[in-house]
Formats: C-alpha cells, sequence, structure tokens
C-alpha cells in the first residue's frame, strides 16, 4: 500500500486549472513539432496500450542511437536526453498510472488525435511540461547558453595549455563573477549601512507610537507585553506601516477568526515602510497572511489538528510532547506557542497564538517526556523546539538541559529557536552562559538551530545574539525554508553569504511542507533542485554546506540531490508535477512510498515570478530538473 498525499486534488484542480485558450493552442502545434515522431505514434496507434507500447520501443531506439553514437551531440546534452528519455518511460507507464490515479498518456493521445473535449481539461502547464521533455529527449534542451554565461567567449581549454589556459580561465571566471554580484546587489543585507539607518527610523516611529524609550527596545520583555495580535493588531499596524488592502482584509480575517497572528515590534522595524515588497518580501509574508492561507484556516477551524497535520505528528508521537521518526534523535515540544507566528508553519495545526497561556505543558507531563528520554537509551540527540523554547524562562530551560545531562546516552542537544530572528535581545549574557555550561569536552555538545529566510533578516542585533552563543561553545546552525518569497535567482546565495557573516552555518535547505492552505509559499520540487545545481554551485563550498531537503510525512527528510531518493511518476493535466518519494529506510527495510503531488505547476510558479518582475527566462532550465 502506497501512502497518498491528503492534498483534496479535486479541489486544487478546480482552483488552478488554467484550460488551453484559442490562441495558446499553437502551443500544442509546438509541441508536436519538438518530437513529430511521438506525435505520429500517438496520432495513429487505436489504443492506450498499443501507444505506450510503441513510444517505450521509439524511446529505448533513440536511446541506443545515443549510446551507439550515431546521434553526435555534446556529453552533457547526452546526460540530459538519457534523463528526460528514463522521465518520459515513468510518465507513460501503467505502473504510475496506477499509483498516482492518473495518465499523461491518455491526455497526450487524446491531443494528438485532435479530440477537443480534452482542451477544457488541459492546462498550458502540462503542454509545456511536455513540450521542454520532448527537447530533451531529442537533445535540443533549453538550457545552453545559460543566462549566466551568455556572450561571455568559453575556450577550448583543451586547445591551450599552462599560463596561457590559467589566464584565460581566470578572465572567463571573472566575467561570470561579476555577472553574479550584479544578481546579488538585488537582495540587500540587514548589516548594509543605508539598511541600518533605515531601520533606526523605523524603530523611532515605533517607540514614540508606544511612548518608549530605547532602554525599553532592549528588554525583551517589552517586546513580549506589546505583540501586535488580537482585534487592535491591524489598528496599531496601520499606524505604523502602510498595508495594502489585501493585507489589511487578511489580518483583519485572521483576527477576527482567531487564527495565530502576531508579529514583535523588534521585527515590524525590519519591515520597510511602503508595502512594495521590494527588499522585505520574506519579511512581510513571515507573518503577514495571505487571503487564501487564511479562508482554509478558517474553513478548517474545527478539525484543523487533523487535516493540517501534514507530518503525521499524531501517528509518531509515542508520550505527549515527543515526536521521533529516527532511531538515534527524538524531538521534545516543552512550549507550544511563540513571540510571533510565522504564517507557513508546519505546526500550524497546533500553535494557538502568541505566548498563549495554555502553550505550557503541566509539570507532571514535562516530567513523563523527560522520564521517556531516561528510559530509552537508544536516542543519542535531542531537539528541543516547539513552538518557541527561548520563550521559557532560563530556570526552566535550565531544569530541562540539567535532565538531559543526567543521562549518559544523550551526547547532543540541539534548540530549535527563532529568537534570535525575532526577538535577540531574549538572548542575553546570563541565558547564553547557562546554555553553555552544558557544554562539556568530549562528552555532549549543545548547538543552537535557527530559521533565518532572507538577507534581509540578519541585523546587528542578531548578530550581537549568535556571538553570545559562539562564545559559549555553542554551534549556530540555519535552517532555511525554500518559499516563493525567497526563491529567486541568488536570493538564497545572499543568504547563505549573509549568515556566514553572522557566524551562523547552512545547514538544512528545505522544500516547504506541502500544504494546501501554503499555496501562496510552495515552490515546484524542481525549483529547490535547479537552485542547488546553479546559483548554490557558484559558491564556495564553505557557503554552501546546507542539504535540501524533502519531509516526508511520518518518514522523515529526503534528500533532494538525485534520483535515489524520488521519482517523477506523472504530469496532472493542471500541469502539477507528481513524486514518488522513498523513505530513508529504503536500503534498510521495505517502508512503503509517499506520493505527493507539487501545489503549483512550474508554469504557476513563473507566471508568479513573472508578476515579482522577473524574467521567466532566466528560470528556463527548471523544466529539466526531474
Amino acid at each position: 500500500m502506497v501512502e497518498v498525499s491528503t492534498v483534496l486534488m479535486t479541489q486544487v484542480e478546480t482552483e488552478i486549472l488554467n484550460p488551453l485558450s484559442k490562441s495558446s493552442l499553437n502551443l500544442k502545434k509546438e509541441l508536436w513539432k519538438e518530437c513529430p515522431e511521438v506525435y505520429e505514434i500517438l496520432r495513429t496507434s487505436k489504443s492506450l496500450d498499443e501507444a505506450r507500447k510503441s513510444l517505450y520501443e521509439f524511446l529505448n531506439k533513440l536511446e541506443w542511437r545515443y549510446r551507439s553514437k550515431e546521434v553526435e551531440t555534446h556529453l552533457l546534452v547526452q546526460s540530459i536526453a538519457f534523463e528526460a528519455i528514463r522521465t518520459f518511460k515513468n510518465l507513460i507507464s501503467k505502473r504510475n498510472e496506477i499509483l498516482s490515479g492518473v495518465s499523461s498518456l491518455e491526455y497526450l493521445w487524446r491531443l494528438a488525435r485532435g479530440e477537443n473535449e480534452v482542451i477544457e481539461k488541459v492546462d498550458e502547464g502540462f503542454v509545456l511540461e511536455f513540450k521542454h521533455l520532448f527537447k530533451a529527449i531529442m537533445g535540443r534542451p533549453s538550457i545552453y547558453p545559460s543566462f549566466l554565461a551568455e556572450g561571455i567567449e568559453y575556450f577550448d581549454f583543451s586547445k591551450i595549455k599552462g599560463r596561457e589556459a590559467g589566464r584565460a580561465r581566470s578572465d572567463y571566471l571573472d566575467k561570470l563573477g561579476s555577472r553574479i554580484d550584479r544578481w546579488l546587489k538585488r537582495y540587500p543585507s540587514g548589516l548594509d549601512p543605508e539598511i541600518i539607518e533605515k531601520r533606526k527610523q523605523n524603530r523611532k516611529r515605533i517607540l514614540d507610537f508606544f511612548g518608549a524609550s530605547l532602554e525599553d527596545w532592549q528588554e525583551y520583555r517589552w517586546h513580549y507585553k506589546h505583540i501586535f495580535r488580537g482585534k487592535n493588531a491591524l489598528e496599531k499596524l496601520e499606524k505604523l506601516i502602510m498595508l495594502t488592502e489585501e493585507e489589511k482584509k487578511a489580518i483583519k480575517m485572521a483576527t477576527e477568526y482567531q487564527i495565530p497572528f502576531g508579529i514583535t515590534p523588534y521585527y515590524l522595524h525590519l519591515m520597510d515602510y511602503e508595502p512594495h515588497r521590494k527588499y522585505d518580501a520574506a519579511v512581510r509574508a513571515q507573518v503577514i497572511p495571505p487571503i487564501h492561507y487564511v479562508e482554509n484556516m478558517a474553513k478548517h477551524r474545527q478539525d484543523r489538528e487533523y487535516a493540517m497535520d501534514f507530518m503525521g505528528e499524531h501517528d509518531t508521537s509515542p508520550i505527549d510532547l515527543v515526536t521521533r521518526r529516527y532511531p538515534k534523535v527524538a524531538i521534545i515540544k516543552p512550549y507550544d506557542s511563540c513571540p510571533q507566528i510565522c504564517v507557513y508553519c508546519q505546526r500550524n495545526w497546533e500553535i494557538t497564538g502568541p505566548l498563549e497561556p495554555g502553550a505550557m505543558p503541566s509539570r507532571e507531563v514535562l516530567e513523563a517526556a523527560l522520564d521517556w528520554y531516561a528510559e530509552h537509551p537508544q536516542i543519542m540527540d535531542v531537539l528541543i523546539t516547539g513552538g518557541e523554547p527561548l520563550v521559557l524562562s532560563d530556570q526552566m530551560l535550565e531544569r530541562i538541559l540539567e535532565r538531559f545531562a543526567e543521562m549518559e546516552h544523550i551526547t547532543s542537544i540541539r534548540i530549535a529557536s527563532r529568537i534570535v530572528v525575532t526577538l535577540p535581545f531574549r538572548v542575553t549574557d546570563e541565558t547564553a552562559e547557562m546554555l553553555g555550561s552544558f557544554y562539556e569536552e568530549g562528552r555532549r555538545f549543545i548547538y543552537y538551530v535557527t530559521h533565518v529566510e532572507s538577507a534581509y533578516e540578519i541585523t546587528p542585533e542578531l548578530v550581537e545574539a549568535v556571538k553570545k552563543l559562539r562564545k559559549q561553545g555553542i554551534y549556530v546552525y540555519n535552517q532555511q525554508v525554500f518559499t516563493q518569497w525567497d526563491s529567486r535567482r541568488f536570493e538564497t546565495v545572499a543568504l547563505r553569504i549573509a549568515l556566514k557573516k553572522a557566524g551562523i552555518d547552512p545547514y538544512y535547505c528545505f522544500y516547504p511542507k506541502g500544504k494546501w492552505e501554503h499555496k501562496d509559499y510552495i515552490v515546484p520540487v524542481a525549483r529547490i533542485m535547479q537552485e542547488r545545481k546553479e546559483e548554490a554551485r557558484l559558491l564556495p563550498g564553505i557557503y554552501r554546506t546546507e542539504e535540501p531537503v524533502f519531509n516526508v510525512p511520518r518518514l522523515g527528510k529526503n534528500h533532494l540531490r538525485s534520483w535515489q531518493d524520488h521519482e517523477l511518476i506523472m504530469i496532472r493535466p493542471d500541469g502539477r508535477r507528481v513524486y514518488l518519494w522513498h523513505p530513508w529506510e529504503k536500503n534498510i527495510a521495505l517502508v512503503n512510498p509517499y506520493i505527493y503531488t507539487d501545489i503549483v505547476s512550474i508554469k504557476m510558479y513563473l507566471d508568479n515570478l513573472k508578476k515579482r518582475g522577473e524574467n521567466p527566462e532566466d528560470y528556463q532550465s527548471i523544466w529539466y530538473y526531474y
């Protein structure tokens, strides 16, 4: 039995399907021009099975022509062709039609036969997927020259040697590096002098509004007291920053329906006053929900505990507060809230609101969870998360850490906290010293894992908080969630550079949890693979230390670097890709894989980028990441 994604496919398709218009029927003609052989097979086949068999024979012969050198192409183009051939075989296989409940082949067959009614059921994204797939199998992928290298002369270094080759190569790399720099200038860091100055003005505006002083600003409890939440949140926010009509509507709905919402004054001062989202898109998107999100949260008010538990934490929790998916590590959640709420939080099914009184478990429940760890000596690593564990008092944190320190089998303790981003003043000298006191050389180490999304979030205050932790021997790592709001070309590269300057090591780059209410944040799987193989690859290795992963519900992290852990098995008529995710235990035990459908198609994603002023041509190679 293969587990199927909980996304309501019929609802999704109803909302996103964009049938082929008369003007886009030319796209269908372009599709068949890319590979007339496929068109002829589909057009003349009397049944799906006949078409399937004939296509397999055609693909096998085509692959053999490449491998026997009958077709002369660059070896890299051949490699892409082989991947595309393998993908096309996957998409037309009976096995994958049964697994996904969809037949890409049937839609192609009916399109080729001129069945007009299929036009109402096929999106442009579907046709574009196969147009690029056909280009790839025929050795004509729209990849070269890359937007980065176009117009830069590339020498054949096999024909020049020694110093001449070295200088030519260096010259080429200088030009490539200059182009990278031009892209990076689009994404300022919160450490840039002009941004620091702008934020001083933001801070003054907020302090004047509350009649507060700079001393108040540096006291985290003052921020707790003035979190923007509840019925008056919108009224206050409108006096401090400009909001679009959609932002106002979403905040109003969120507070009316008691959907978790909250912003600290510190985090508010990271936002630009104007709502253009030119630089602060990722910052605003963290905390200001889209209408789609609010409507879906409101719709599931009564059943959200299960409807929105994408990771299946109910099924991986052996005892209250504990989640376990792996042999040697388990999560503990000692506090079930945060000072502010991230819209796309994976635990939006259980978080109730900022600093809610009921977020703290009883002493008995917490002690029972800690006892569970003591009774399981197989666990060597513990992740203290939530919610936000640093909302707990130093005394409570110290008590939890003391319990773990008593357990000989616990050799590493991770603290998963976003406080250095949302309220860095909480990391006091005393807190850092207390946390660092549990580091024991040769015995146990402590590390702090945070969540910075954008270079714009990295500030002098964050750097100071991180410095306090590092001085105590605490490792500091980052887990980015790769959303639509930080997925533009080189945006994550800018983040990596800013992180390293702040003393933080990139650790994970997460594909967002594939939840329908988070539609406005999710990218196609292909984009995170493209980023890793293109933009990230241009950085020195010490900057790109993170691992891109997909979190498989109930099962755990799956690597996104290769075919070894996933298969593209189908293209739905709305253009969205369907993947079969292999479990991390795949070479250890026969655990069932998981079927997941992209929330957005590649075309939808490129259309969204275009609305934000991006040139979709700069992302053209995305179609060739399978």
